[in-house]
C-alpha cells in the first residue's frame, strides 16, 4: 500500500464511504427517516461497520492498480461479498431481518440470532481481511505487464 497511486487511494475512499452507507441505512446504524430499528445499535456494531466497509475499500482499491489476473480475483471477491453480506447481517437489528423472524420467529431472533451476530461480525472481518491480504501479496508479486504502446502496430496486425 505504501506504493499506491493517488488514484487508487480515492477509490479506496469512495467505496470504504459507499460501504458504509449499504451498510449503515438498512440496517439502521446510520439512522434515517425510511424505517426505525426495532433495537438498539450495540456499541460493538459501529467498530464492526466502520472496519467492514474500510476493509471493502482497500480491497476494491487494489483492484483499482488494473494488476490482477482473471483467475487469481474470483475467490478473494467471492471472500469479499461473503464478508460484506455477514457484516450486515452483524450489525443490523435481530428482529428487523424479515427472513430471520420468518424462520425463527421474533423470540428465536432474540434468543438464537442476537447471541450469534459477534460471531458473524468476527468471520465477516476476518474474511475481509484474509481477502484483503492474500489480494495484497499477490497484487505484488504477480504483477501484470503494462501494455506499451508499439507505434509500428497497426490495427490490421493485431
Amino acid at each position: 500500500m505504501r506504493n499506491w497511486m493517488p488514484r487508487q487511494w480515492a477509490v479506496a475512499l469512495a467505496v470504504t464511504l459507499l460501504a458504509a452507507v449499504v451498510i449503515g441505512v438498512p440496517t439502521g446504524v446510520i439512522p434515517t427517516s425510511l424505517f426505525a430499528r426495532m433495537t438498539a445499535v450495540l456499541w460493538w456494531n459501529y467498530p464492526v461497520w466502520a472496519l467492514s466497509s474500510l476493509l471493502m475499500g482497500l480491497l476494491a482499491a487494489t483492484y483499482a492498480a488494473g494488476r490482477q489476473s482473471p483467475t487469481e480475483s474470483r475467490p478473494r471477491t467471492v471472500r469479499a461479498l461473503a464478508g460484506g453480506v455477514l457484516s450486515a447481517l452483524a450489525v443490523g437489528c435481530p428482529v428487523c431481518n424479515k427472513l430471520v423472524v420468518l424462520a425463527l420467529g421474533m423470540s428465536g431472533a432474540h434468543t438464537y440470532w442476537a447471541p450469534a451476530q459477534p460471531i458473524l461480525a468476527l468471520a465477516s472481518l476476518g474474511l475481509l481481511t484474509h481477502a484483503l491480504v492474500r489480494r495484497l501479496r499477490s497484487a505484488d508479486a504477480c504483477p501484470l505487464p503494462v501494455a506499451e504502446a508499439n507505434p509500428t502496430t497497426t490495427m490490421s496486425n493485431r
